[in-house]
């Protein structure tokens, strides 16, 4: 019997690590008043989200769980890990001993387009992008193969994209540390548009793109700094604004960011370091804007864990209270 009860106890803790993290033993989906930060506490780098037709949130990270991790929510502090989007035998294979990073889910033309990165740690010039496609959002995905790779498009370290519509236009912004780009994209959105030309839009410091357009603006949200050093990780998220989809970007003084000025969005504090790529913008019931981005736990430093905090504007630019990530803060409201 003793043994049984240390079972059942085990289980129900289990269970509570994937659905009550957040919530001190609230059903899954319902809205909290509160959550704490990591909003899941192990490794979900670089994570990039959507809102299906079916009512759940869709989060999609680097491979530190293998073949890209798939987790859904119906209130944002609950998830649950639902399976990967590539399985041993479907994944990409245009890197044969790459890692699959940084992927950017979308809707396009009645699917699910996944954008993804695909590279060996140091192989800046051999590294690409990639697409693949499902009918639903938890998949399974089809892979389409690479879209350029950065020597076909000369642009080293050719990773962290982005896909953005804009006036009837499909774009993909792209890089890491040898400058920002971007580029028009055909119109199902898997491939390059025939003929178009690439342009740089920040500097040499930035990688990690998202760019989100509110009142008249275009924000260029991006990373700074080192991500993957353990508790020395840099990583920072910073932001610049501009009129126009290509630029140019500045900070408040009007410093262009393709000279590596910008403003700063998140940086650590005495429980988190490495604070950097973050998702697309999402809004709760209330019109409350939401970012998820990782970074690094002083009490559990193994990985790069899921975060989460409100963006506020102010003045015309985006703000996170203390500049610094949340340690506990009122919940989305669904």
């Amino acid at each position: 019997m003793k043994n049984w009860n240390i079972l059942l106890a085990s289980v129900l803790f289990c269970s509570c690590i994937t659905y009550c993290h957040a919530g001190d033993g609230d059903a899954p989906g319902e809205s909290k008043k509160t959550y704490k930060n990591p909003v899941i506490n192990y490794s979900l780098p670089d994570p990039t989200i959507i809102k299906a037709n079916d009512g759940y949130f869709y989060l999609y990270a680097t491979e530190d769980i293998r073949n890209l991790p798939i987790h859904r929510s119906k209130n944002l502090v609950d998830w649950e890990e639902i399976g990967t989007a590539f399985t041993k035998e479907t994944r990409p294979t245009f890197e044969p001993k790459g890692g699959l990073w940084a992927p950017d889910i979308n809707f396009i033309n009645g699917q699910y387009v996944l954008y993804y990165s695909m590279s060996v740690w140091g192989g800046e010039w051999t590294c690409g992008i990639g697409v693949a496609t499902a009918d639903k959002p938890e998949g399974p995905f089809t892979d389409r193969g690479p879209m350029f790779r950065s020597n076909t498009i000369n642009v080293q370290n050719s990773i962290d994209q982005y896909y953005i519509e804009d006036n009837g236009k499909k774009y993909l912004f792209w890089g890491s540390f040898h400058g920002i780009y971007g580029i028009e994209l055909s119109d199902d959105g898997l491939s390059v548009r025939e003929g178009a030309e690439k342009k740089q839009v920040a500097g040499t410091a930035y990688e990690g793109t998202y760019i989100h357009k509110k009142g008249g603006y275009y924000y260029l949200f991006a990373s700074i700094g080192s991500c993957c050093d353990g508790l020395k990780s840099t990583y920072t998220t910073v932001v610049g604004r501009s009129k126009n989809l290509f630029g140019p970007y500045t900070d408040k003084q009007g410093n262009p960011m393709l000279e590596n000025h910008h403003e700063v969005l998140i940086h650590g504090n005495d429980a988190f370091v490495g604070t950097g790529h973050n998702s697309e913008i999402v809004e709760d019931a209330k019109g409350n804007d939401w970012i998820f981005y990782h970074a690094v736990s002083k009490a559990n430093p193994t990985g790069r864990v899921l975060m989460m905090d409100q963006v506020r504007w102010q003045n015309g630019w985006p703000v996170v209270t203390g500049t610094s990530p949340s340690l506990e803060a009122e919940a989305p409201v669904f």
